[in-house]
């Protein structure tokens, strides 16, 4: 598949570039696995110095970078080298003569190897940064973990990155255009099923190109197989970020994704008080995220929880919570559960396709739900341009004869009564929209 998007992305990191050869910059890119950093590194610097941090021992890895390290700079290393602050070191030496690229992939990997080359590095880069011309990138996915080395103020990096990059799925516009050139003739519906089992996450969207499988039918035969790797992919992204404690997270995840999206009810269902798990789902591990009714107040306790990615939310869904039968491999039973849910499910996600659609259209300084207290009165999309006094007011179905815009208005009539100086627009959204 071809490189897509990440425009902006692509001319930020020439532009450090750039301002590294007159002094060292250090450059911080995170993102969840399979999202595309290292895709999106590699196309940046076609001439670079690129080293990757597996689980090994720390003298092992210094042998491997010193092979890569005398291939790229065409150098030889002499003497017995087992530390990578060393190894550090003599780079940070070697950019003081010449300007090179040095990118460090899953850089939070050192924590398990030798935690104490942090401070090493932190030393080292001090020392040289000024004087030297090294473009260095430290790219990671366990998002907690490189969140402690970069943001913590006791952590010897803090306050050491020069840029920050945090990389996100592909965009709607993204999606279509990568359709448009692989299936021309795809459906509204082959569209919505890309968008909700890829999430934009640039490895799926090649594995599904790669493939050939662009309808929802395609699309789960490739998922529920033996040799997918979507069948353990939750369980392998998240169990290092959770650590022992991810069965609680997982069960946590799981309800959310079968529409249990308040605390109360995750509680009740649980049995045990879950505010600290909730906390660090939102805002160390950045899985899941608050929804409010749009003008809720700030301290307001009507709160319901979604997980930000689409993947994660099928996974947890229908492959952890089926996970019996997909032991058993029993792969049909687990598809027609799929089957029967969908067209339920996918409004959901027809929700979240048309408020990014607005979001991209940058003609609204806020979008976002609506409710009353015990649920009462649910409108999917309120549209804000404060500056224009312009209301937009949307209901989501996929088939566009369930759209009653008479219904909405008087859903809506507590909310339009606090903003009569709004005009307000009423407008149906279906896949023929999409």
């Amino acid at each position: 598949m071809k490189f897509y998007n990440r425009k902006k992305e692509l001319k930020n990191l020439k532009k450090i570039e750039q301002s590294s050869k007159e002094s060292s910059k250090m450059t911080i890119i995170v993102g969840r696995r399979r999202i595309g950093k290292t895709t999106l590194i590699k196309e940046a610097y076609p001439e670079k110095l690129y080293l990757f941090v597996s689980k090994k021992n720390e003298a092992l890895l210094c042998e491997e970078f010193i092979k890569i390290i005398e291939h790229e700079l065409e150098v030889r290393i002499f003497g017995e080298i087992k530390k990578f602050k060393e190894l550090f070191e003599y780079l940070m030496e070697r950019s003081t003569q010449r300007a090179f690229t040095l990118i460090i992939d899953e850089f939070q990997e050192f924590l398990t190897i030798n935690p104490s080359l942090y401070s090493d590095m932190q030393n080292i880069w001090d020392s040289y940064k000024d004087r030297s011309q090294m473009n260095l990138i430290l790219s990671g996915s366990v998002y907690s973990l490189m969140k402690r080395i970069f943001e913590d103020r006791k952590e010897p990096l803090f306050g050491r990155a020069n840029n920050k990059m945090e990389l996100k799925v592909f965009s709607i516009v993204t999606l279509k255009e990568i359709l448009e050139d692989y299936y021309p003739n795809y459906t509204p519906d082959d569209l919505l099923s890309f968008y909700i089992l890829t999430g934009g996450v640039a490895k799926y969207v090649e594995i599904f190109v790669d493939a050939k499988v662009f309808t929802l039918e395609e699309q789960l035969d490739l998922i529920f197989d033996d040799y997918s790797l979507f069948l353990d992919e939750g369980k392998n992204l998240l169990i290092e970020e959770f650590g022992k404690e991810y069965t609680t997270y997982f069960s946590i995840l799981s309800l959310i994704a079968s529409s249990k999206t308040s605390r109360s009810e995750l509680e009740s269902i649980l049995e045990k008080n879950i505010g600290g798990y909730l906390d660090k789902l939102e805002n160390e591990y950045r899985i899941i995220k608050k929804i409010k009714p749009i003008f809720a107040k700030e301290g307001s306790r009507t709160v319901k929880y979604e997980i930000v990615d689409n993947f994660f939310n099928f996974w947890f869904r229908f492959i952890y919570k089926y996970r019996s039968a997909i032991e058993l491999e029993n792969y049909e039973y687990v598809k027609e559960i799929v089957k029967r849910d969908y067209e339920t499910y996918s409004g959901l996600f027809l929700e979240r396709y048309f408020q990014e659609k607005l979001r991209l259209s940058f003609a609204y300084s806020s979008i976002g739900n609506y409710w009353e207290r015990g649920n009462q009165n649910e409108i999917d999309i309120v549209a804000i341009n404060n500056e224009s006094k312009v209301m937009l007011i949307g209901e989501v179905k996929r088939n566009p004869k369930k759209i009653d815009l008479y219904k909405i208005e008087q859903k809506a009539l507590k909310l339009t009564s606090k903003h009569h100086k709004y005009k307000v627009e009423y407008k149906g959204f279906s896949l023929k929209d999409m």
